[in-house]
């Protein structure tokens, strides 16, 4: 039991920690409990609220960018026969 005492205080002394910081951390602890939970929580409906209001002019803008590399790419299947004509 000395031992654990002794390498109590070596440790608070290496650190320069007193006692009372040590027990303040359980406090800290219980905050951050609380705090990371809220943040996800609060993170997560503000991104469903964003999908919700922006997903329709997103859906458009993808459709309309995946109809333009489709005429692309015909326009690339299109001239490769008129090539072989010649």
């Amino acid at each position: 039991m000395s031992q654990i005492v002794a390498g109590t205080q070596i440790v608070e002394a290496a650190l320069g920690a007193p006692s009372a910081l040590l027990a303040g951390s359980s406090a800290f602890a219980a905050l951050i409990w609380w705090v990371v939970p809220l943040t996800g929580l609060i993170g997560a409906t503000g991104y469903v609220l964003w999908i919700s209001k922006f997903k329709s002019k997103f859906e458009t803008e993808t459709s309309r960018s995946v109809g333009q590399f489709q005429r692309f790419q015909d326009s690339f299947r299109q001239s490769a026969p008129e090539d072989e004509k010649k």
